[in-house]
């Protein structure tokens, strides 16, 4: 387990991806810059192999780790064994940013109240893996962002902050996507931020 100076370092995160990552990058810039001085990121996992957000992640000098989800004989030993791997690092927190799999109670239990996920829609409307496709067909004109809590439920848990974002008139899934990522990125950093003074002023 890796060595923590407590003193130094406020609060620790696991960031999980399936994909490119442009959220976590958001976050690495972040801590770079000192807009989140008091951030540890202290791995990157991924639930599948060759990921552009593991790359990047090990560009940038973090550790990684993939616990691939075709490797294991059910959901239920992957899910273990993803719980087990990021306990190892005694993480604050973890963040789900752009992780496409579900994950399980083993998991929820272990990371009650620290597991943090985004969600492309102002929830509880339109939750789901098609955020933004479903508030397209729906016709609303407003849909947003919101950064919460993971719990057991989908696209539950209690909301930490939402910001909405207009539907443009030619707004396809793609560019109202952009759009909402952009607010993503904003809102998931600045929740760190919070959590992170809140940890600081407790210690």
């Amino acid at each position: 387990m890796p060595v923590v100076n407590r003193r130094m370092v406020a609060m620790r995160i696991v960031v999980l991806v399936s994909g490119t990552g442009s959220n976590l990058q958001a976050v690495i810039d972040a801590v770079q810059a000192g807009e989140l001085r008091n951030v540890d990121i202290a791995a990157v996992g991924a639930d599948k192999k060759g990921t552009y957000g593991v790359q990047r992640s090990a560009e940038a000098g973090i550790e990684t780790f993939v616990v691939n989800f075709k490797d294991y004989a059910d959901r239920a030993e992957w899910n273990h064994a993803l719980t087990q791997k990021c306990l190892s690092y005694a993480p604050d927190y973890v963040i789900s940013s752009g992780f496409m799999r579900i994950v399980g109670e083993e998991f929820i239990n272990a990371f009650d109240g620290t597991y943090i996920n985004t969600h492309p829609a102002l929830l509880p409307s339109f939750p789901g893996a098609h955020g933004v496709r479903d508030a397209l067909a729906y016709g609303v004109k407003v849909t947003g962002c919101t950064v919460h809590i993971a719990d057991a439920g989908v696209d539950t848990g209690p909301i930490l902050r939402q910001e909405a974002v207009e539907i443009l008139p030619d707004d396809t899934e793609e560019s109202l996507h952009e759009r909402i990522k952009v607010v993503e990125r904003r809102l998931l950093i600045a929740t760190l931020r919070d959590l992170a003074n809140k940890a600081e002023a407790a210690h």
